[in-house]
């Protein structure tokens, strides 16, 4: 069984999660690219003590990005990561600021 930790990496704190954790008590985190469902399930629910009911993922693709510096143009693109947006049982609820 993978660690906790590994799986769930981050929280992800946007305006937009923010909205879901106040109107349908989800939750957004940044998880491990190879992680699936189950795994979420279980790590969320161990490293924070909630019910989770469901779980739902999606990978966000790189955008491509370039700036320009005193040698040229510089292309590249951001990071490729997985996201999951965890919805609680009723009742249920986390506090980033204590539980981190």
């Amino acid at each position: 069984m993978k660690d906790p930790r590994e799986v769930v990496i981050q929280p992800v704190l946007t305006e937009k999660a923010l909205r879901l954790k106040e109107s349908q008590n989800q939750y957004m985190f940044k998880v491990a690219p190879n992680a699936n469902k189950i795994e979420i399930k279980r790590a969320v629910e161990k490293r924070f003590s909630v019910k989770v009911t469901d779980v739902r993922t999606l990978n966000v693709k790189p955008k491509p990005r370039q700036r320009f510096t005193r040698g040229g143009r510089v292309t590249g693109f951001t990071s490729r990561w997985k996201k999951a947006v965890v919805t609680l049982a009723e009742g249920e609820k986390l506090d980033f600021l204590e539980n981190l």
